[in-house]
């Protein structure tokens, strides 16, 4: 007898679930380099090779387990966004959403954030996970505009609203960098370097 469909896949996220859970405890207590998949697999009650049917872009993805929600949640913030908010504003609205609701939902949140700048090879993973989503995403910036959907300026302003997350690295107001990022992608350079009136 096979089992239902519904219930096979709530297994599979189940253990999905469960291997990034432990990826993450792991990391956080130990640091990424100095735990295993070995360890990861053990920790979540499965093999070594379950671990990699589930995540087959190997460790860095255990950290990062909502990459595929991530696309759609990008489209959504543009299509969906209210009547007269700019396309930046909306992707910069988005960007503080997703954070908002992680550090709700985990209050490890600020921990995680940490173990990826420290982390080079999460650092450098995150970026690509981003910017895998470029097309998709600017696809939708030219349909909402009326846009060619090869045009280089829906590329660009899709290019960078990605790649603003790895541009703050480094500054201590993640919040208050973002900010500059998504006013130079809304106003353009003269206005971003106009002195502030006193």
């Amino acid at each position: 007898m096979t089992e239902p469909v519904g219930r096979r896949e709530r297994k599979k996220a189940a253990t999905r679930q469960a291997l990034a859970d432990a990826a993450v405890k792991l990391f956080l207590e130990r640091g990424y380099d100095a735990v295993g998949v070995r360890e990861i697999a053990d920790t979540a009650d499965v093999s070594v090779t379950t671990l990699f049917k589930h995540f087959p872009e190997g460790k860095e993805a255990l950290v990062f387990d909502e990459d595929a929600d991530l696309e759609a949640a990008l489209v959504a913030s543009v299509r969906d966004r209210p009547a007269g908010q700019s396309v930046p504003r909306a992707l910069r609205r988005m960007l503080d959403d997703r954070r908002s609701a992680a550090h709700r939902a985990d209050p490890r949140f600020e921990d995680f954030l940490r173990l990826v700048e420290d982390t080079p090879a999460l650092r450098e993973y995150s970026r690509r996970m981003w910017l895998r989503h470029e097309t998709a995403l600017a696809s939708a910036i030219a349909e909402d505009s009326g846009l060619s959907a090869d045009d280089p300026a829906c590329r660009a302003l899709a290019h960078f609203a990605l790649e603003a997350g790895s541009l703050v690295h480094g500054h201590g107001d993640d919040g208050a960098a973002l900010d500059r990022i998504f006013a130079l992608l809304e106003n353009g350079w003269t206005e971003v370097t106009r002195p502030t009136p006193r």
